[in-house]
């Protein structure tokens, strides 16, 4: 397929002002000028949007899950830290609540094993702790991390 000028000038302008780039698409697109559009570009852009948004929630999943380990497990810490960590699960939880659609909810949902032993990994180093000494799976359920005690 031959590419219109449009395309070819649109090509060009995403590699020298994105912003700018990203502005004609969108005119483009709600002008319904469909043949118009740089297509390889705008796919790359919403496929790193999507990446991106993934990341982002799993970081406030795996935030929450370290803290609840440092308040399940961290005995000889709690004392000085339970308030923060306490108050630093209420935010990340509402962060990553903000951020939820129903499909990152169910990427989080196949994820959780992962993101609970990455998790694992952080908190004991950051314990000092083995990691034998916390549960081999997470003892948690989507529900129960998401949701304001």
């Amino acid at each position: 397929m031959l590419k219109t000028d449009t395309q070819t000038k649109l090509q060009e302008l995403y590699e020298t002002d994105y912003h700018l780039w990203l502005e004609e698409t969108i005119k483009l697109l709600k002008e319904k000028e469909l043949n118009q559009i740089d297509l390889d570009h705008l796919i790359e852009e919403l496929e790193s949007l999507s990446r991106r948004d993934k990341a982002k929630v799993v970081s406030l999943l795996k935030r929450i899950i370290i803290h609840l380990l440092f308040l399940e497990f961290w005995t000889e810490e709690i004392k000085n830290n339970q308030n923060h960590w306490e108050a630093e699960i209420i935010a990340f939880r509402d962060q990553l609540n903000r951020l939820l659609t129903t499909n990152l909810k169910n990427y989080l949902e196949s994820e959780l094993e992962i993101v609970y032993q990455n998790s694992v990994k952080i908190a004991a180093k950051k314990m000092n702790y083995n990691i034998n000494q916390f549960p081999e799976q997470c003892p948690y359920t989507l529900e129960q991390l998401l949701i304001d005690e």
